[in-house]
């Protein structure tokens, strides 16, 4: 080849490797041509052709792949397999190798599909998702129901990309055969189900800078009830509690940076009386702190996890019903272990809620539902657990009236309660 990697030249052996690398020397000629030249007009047109030839030769490929399986080539290493044998050969990865094989088998089974990707009306990624999803109907369906689905599919190719695809394809039986589809699509759910909860995972992996990676799988139905939570924490109506107006969530949609801030006031909220017990008590972090640390704006604090925070935080975590802070003296004992004294009965927290209504944070209308209760003369400063001396901030106006960065500079309103506004220090 003029300039990829092959090893054939023009004319030897089969007419489809001269064919290959007459098609090598175009793409060459076309590589060596400046597009300063090109306009916005043509510049569509050479896109959309280019990927046009691009999945052609994807379908050339993926017959190419099968008669090599016929043809056994994985012999000539060992390999366990034409799919991992071309994988090595090629760069691919085993699954793109297995995804050109099974379109490249799928050939003879689907010559509609096969014509429209030999076309390049249908991609590679296409053809893979609307093979999986006829080798998956279930064997009762006829032949002619099966033409129909495979019509149906390669039709819709020209509308949607792979993944609508695959979910067209888990209910084609809807549009082709309904009498049978939704029977088919109940099993089809079920094992998906299964095989979901079998394979959901967490893993959460400490950075060592104050912030911890999280990664896991879910199943879709709990993904989908967890991002409903967060979408609440984190919905387009409390925009306006964003410090910098250019930041401000405007888009509809939550950002990561919102959805983050969200799933750290979801966990902040759960009570741990409702969580199941560890080692005989609730599952409670205990924060431990002297005396003189929670009294100084400065200091550390440990977690009874071996985990380490600030001061600050944990003078800020301890506004919340849900954590236990341990107050030591001066030879470590314990001075105070728990937050029955500090913290505000339900009857306390309704009576807030409905005065304040949201986060009383200027500008912030976060609802009283998702918000906390802080005590404004702290209770390490002899403040007192009263409905007169408190109000709703949300997580993240809570975290700033606890930063020393701060300075939280308050307000009485007219109607009883106190509204806030933060200036950073400088």
């Amino acid at each position: 080849m003029a300039g990829g990697t092959g090893t054939f030249s023009p004319g030897s052996g089969h007419p489809v490797l001269a064919a290959l690398s007459r098609a090598d020397h175009e793409v060459d000629g076309a590589l060596d041509l400046g597009l300063l030249t090109l306009g916005e007009v043509d510049a569509r047109s050479a896109l959309v052709a280019a990927q046009e030839v691009s999945a052609r030769l994807d379908a050339l490929t993926a017959k190419l792949a099968a008669r090599a399986d016929e043809l056994q080539v994985a012999r000539v290493d060992g390999s366990p397999s034409t799919a991992v044998w071309f994988a090595n050969a090629t760069g691919l990865t085993r699954g793109e190798a297995h995804r050109v094989l099974r379109v490249g088998q799928s050939a003879e089974r689907y010559a509609r599909l096969a014509a429209a990707a030999g076309g390049g009306a249908v991609s590679l990624d296409q053809a893979d998702a609307i093979v999986r999803a006829l080798d998956a109907l279930p064997d009762e369906v006829d032949a002619m129901t099966l033409d129909r689905a495979e019509d149906v599919l390669v039709d819709n190719a020209s509308r949607f990309d792979a993944l609508a695809l695959r979910k067209l394809g888990k209910r084609i039986l809807d549009v082709v055969a309904p009498e049978v589809g939704e029977a088919h699509e109940a099993r089809l759910l079920a094992a998906e189900e299964r095989s979901a909860m079998a394979a959901a995972s967490l893993t959460l992996r400490d950075l060592g800078d104050g912030r911890t990676s999280i990664r896991g799988i879910l199943p879709t139905l709990h993904a989908e009830m967890l991002s409903k939570v967060l979408d609440a924490y984190a919905a387009p109506g409390h925009k306006n509690a964003a410090d910098d107006p250019a930041g401000r969530f405007t888009t509809g949609i939550p950002s990561p940076l919102r959805r983050g801030e969200a799933f750290v006031e979801l966990i902040e909220g759960l009570d741990s009386r409702d969580l199941p017990e560890v080692g005989g008590t609730n599952a409670t972090v205990v924060v431990n702190l002297d005396l003189d640390t929670l009294l100084r704006d400065l200091g550390v604090a440990t977690l009874d996890t071996g985990g380490r925070i600030s001061a600050a935080e944990a003078r800020r975590l301890a506004c919340s019903a849900h954590l236990v802070p341990a107050v030591l003296g001066g030879t470590s004992e314990v001075l105070d272990l728990g937050r029955a004294q500090r913290s505000h009965s339900k009857a306390q927290r309704l009576a807030i809620a409905i005065r304040d209504k949201t986060c009383v944070t200027d500008g912030c209308d976060r609802p009283a539902h998702q918000c906390q209760v802080h005590h404004w003369t702290l209770w390490s400063a002899g403040g007192s657990t009263t409905v007169r001396d408190a109000g709703l901030l949300c997580g993240h106006h809570h975290r700033k009236v606890h930063d020393p960065r701060y300075e939280t500079r308050r307000t009485r309103h007219p109607l009883g309660h106190t509204s806030v506004r933060f200036v950073r220090r400088p």
